[in-house]
Formats: structure tokens, sequence, C-alpha cells
């Protein structure tokens, strides 16, 4: 029987590359001039636009098991009230996406839908309410939009051009990563299950179930362990950060590395036992270094 979280605060399973990377990336000239164009854009409102003019809203009537297993994920995760979810066309791959700022819309696509068994898709899920609880949208969605945000700004001819050069597009697409150490974290707490959590993420790497074999999550996991144990110290800051670069990558090796170090730190078990207890302070001797790197930008 999963436990209800209630009274979960995103500060108490918040992945502290999260919280350094957000901190850089609102310290970064241009940063507050890029907010308001999107505001004076209506991003918000072209994707909602977009997904209402697009995908089929989900209900209980017509697709019953996303439907309930996005409620099971709200209270579990204690989110009220519920995002609307929305289905769109396969892609070939797993896609899940949130947007709006005021009124949050869950998406998934076919592959979700059809890939995921019912605990792995409260997992996904819960990943997306997690950006809802950690109020990552308005920053979540300059990246989804960055290109076309560039070019508008670009055009515009209002002294913004070095977009890129700045390392403002970069910051943004590094945060984005950063913040999906802190979803998986609550997708854990989702779904309460380790080996469900590690099969999602296979599959969110674009394994259809028929390969998500015992065999290889047994070497998937020794992967994960060999990818924990090697030291990027020695990477430039430029090649780490071009390589999230949009992001294009699915990146699960590196996100189950980050989110077992989590659970072999005895953190998850309990946080999960007690909801509402504040993490320790992170001294900043205490951090591991290998993916906080924005500060030194």
């Amino acid at each position: 029987m999963k436990k209800i979280l209630l009274g979960l605060k995103s500060e108490t399973y918040e992945h502290p590359f999260d919280r350094k990377a957000l901190a850089s990336l609102e310290k970064m000239p241009g940063v507050s001039l890029l907010l308001k164009k999107v505001n004076e854009y209506g991003i918000d409102r072209l994707l909602r636009l977009q997904c209402l003019g697009s995908d089929f809203r989900v209900t209980p009537n017509n697709f019953p098991g996303l439907s309930q297993a996005l409620e099971e994920t709200c209270q579990i995760l204690d989110l009220s009230p519920c995002p609307d979810l929305y289905l769109f066309r396969g892609m070939g791959h797993i896609i899940t996406v949130t947007i709006g700022i005021e009124s949050p819309i869950v998406t998934v696509n076919l592959e979700a839908y059809e890939w995921l068994s019912s605990q792995e898709l409260i997992y996904v899920l819960g990943h997306e309410v997690a950006h809802i609880k950690s109020q990552h949208l308005l920053y979540h969605q300059i990246a989804m939009v960055m290109p076309l945000l560039k070019n508008w700004v670009n055009a515009a001819t209002l002294g913004f051009g070095g977009l890129a050069a700045n390392g403002v597009e970069l910051a943004f697409w590094n945060w984005l990563m950063m913040a999906r150490f802190t979803a998986d974290r609550a997708a854990l707490l989702a779904c309460q299950d380790v080996d469900v959590a590690i099969a999602a993420l296979m599959k969110l790497g674009g394994l259809p179930s028929c390969y998500v074999t015992p065999e290889a999550i047994a070497d998937f996991l020794v992967q994960v362990r060999e990818f924990s144990d090697n030291s990027v110290e020695s990477q430039d800051t430029l090649t780490k950060l071009l390589s999230f670069n949009e992001s294009r990558e699915s990146w699960v090796v590196m996100r189950a590395s980050e989110l077992l170090k989590w659970v072999d730190s005895g953190d998850y078990k309990t946080l999960l036992e007690q909801p509402n207890q504040p993490p320790p302070l992170l001294l900043d001797s205490d951090a591991t270094e290998d993916w906080n790197f924005l500060t030194s930008w």
C-alpha cells in the first residue's frame, strides 16, 4: 500500500544542483528581459492553444487508466487541484510535457500510454507533477521555445542578439537538466518502487516494453553504477554546457545514477517515512562538483 505524502513540500526532495543552477541562471544578464518578452509574446497562451487545438483531452470515460494514474499521482504527492491531462500522437519514443503557468496541463504521447505499465505511468506522471509543485514551468517553457524566442528578440533589434554567446541559452538548458534530477526524485516518491523507476527510465530512453527484460535491467544497473564511479571533473565548463545543449539526449543513465545516489544515501527512505522533514543544509564543501558547473560560468 502506497503512502500518501500529505503536506509534501518540493524543498524536501529538491536536488541541490537544481537549486544552484537556478540561482546561477537568475543572476545572468539578460534573463529579466527574456522573462519580459515571454510575457509580451504570450508564449503561455500559444502553448496552451496548441495543446487544446491538437491533442485529445483525457477523461475517466475515454482513457480511464490514464485518468486514474494522474489522480493517484496527485493524491500521493499532495497536489491539488489535479491538472488537466491530454494525449497526443506517437513519436516513436515516450514524450511527456507540462505547460501552463497558472493552469497547468500535463501532456503524454501514445508511446507513454502503450509502453508504460500502470505503475511506470505513475512514475512518469510524478515527474511532471513535480515540475508543477516546484514552480518550474515558467523557466521550463522558456527553455522549450528558446530558439524561437531568440529569433524574435534578435529580429526586434533589442540589443539581445548575443543570447547564445553570453551563455543564457545554454544556462537554461543546463538548469532544465538539473530540474529533472529533482523531478525524478518526486517521481520515485510517487511510485514508491525503485524497480519501477528504473524500468520507466529505460523506456524513457527509447526501449519498448519487449526489450526491458530482467537481463537488460541487470546490465543497465551495472552501467549506471559504472557511470556513478566516473568523474567528469576533468571536463571543462564549456564541454559540460554544450553536452546539454537543447537536451536532445535522454540522459537516462545519468538520471538513474543520480536517483540511485539519493536512494543509497538513505534520504529517500527517510523522506518517505517523514514527508515533512526538511532536508539537511548542504554546505558548498559537502556538494559533489560533478554536475555543478554553472557557478563557474
